[in-house]
């Protein structure tokens, strides 16, 4: 990836960020999470995990937006009226930021500058032996190539299925409750 668009992408998920705090109206600070998620996105796609870009357009950008959207509207949100604000939240929140970027600076200005190591035959053998010699995981290691969907997809649902069953049942039992919310009552 190019220096220029890494600092656009940048730039985009951190106007995008900031607008989801700066704006009022809750779907403008959806909206606002869309342009943050496109450019994380673009970062992903430019480090070449194409998948995880593209995945990150369709589930994120896509769907879960469209959730929130969904939710937004339905539970008819107004936008709040002004308030006065006092000198003690500002300055608290200040003093959070700068701690915050200093210890950011201290964490980067003391962490090694590694490189990962380049993946190697005797690399690709070795991952291919943990996976049983005629599934498509280990033919692909086995030809010296790395199979990251098909890896996502086995470690996801071999040992994280049980998170991503609750998950599912997390975000039905939210929705539903935000239909139960938005239930005007009649008196």
């Amino acid at each position: 990836m190019t220096n220029d668009l890494f600092w656009i992408f940048s730039a985009m998920m951190l106007l995008g960020g900031a607008a989801v705090i700066v704006f009022r109206n809750p779907v403008s600070s959806a909206l606002s999470v869309v342009a943050c998620f496109l450019g994380l996105a673009g970062l992903f796609t430019g480090l070449s995990a194409f998948f995880v870009g593209i995945i990150q357009i369709l589930v994120y950008t896509g769907a879960v937006m469209v959730l929130f959207l969904f939710i937004i509207m339905l539970l008819d949100l107004k936008e709040d009226a002004k308030r006065s604000t006092s000198l003690a939240p500002l300055m608290a929140s200040l003093l959070l930021v700068v701690a915050f970027v200093v210890q950011l600076v201290c964490v980067l200005a003391n962490s090694p500058d590694k490189v990962a190591p380049a993946l190697d035959k005797d690399a690709f053998m070795a991952a291919a032996a943990g996976f049983p010699a005629n599934e498509k995981i280990a033919t692909a290691l086995m030809d010296g190539r790395l199979p990251d969907v098909q890896l996502i997809g086995h470690t996801l649902f071999t040992g994280y299925n049980l998170p991503l069953q609750i998950l599912g049942v997390i975000l039905l039992v939210a929705t539903a409750g935000v239909v139960v919310l938005s239930k005007k009552t009649q008196h």
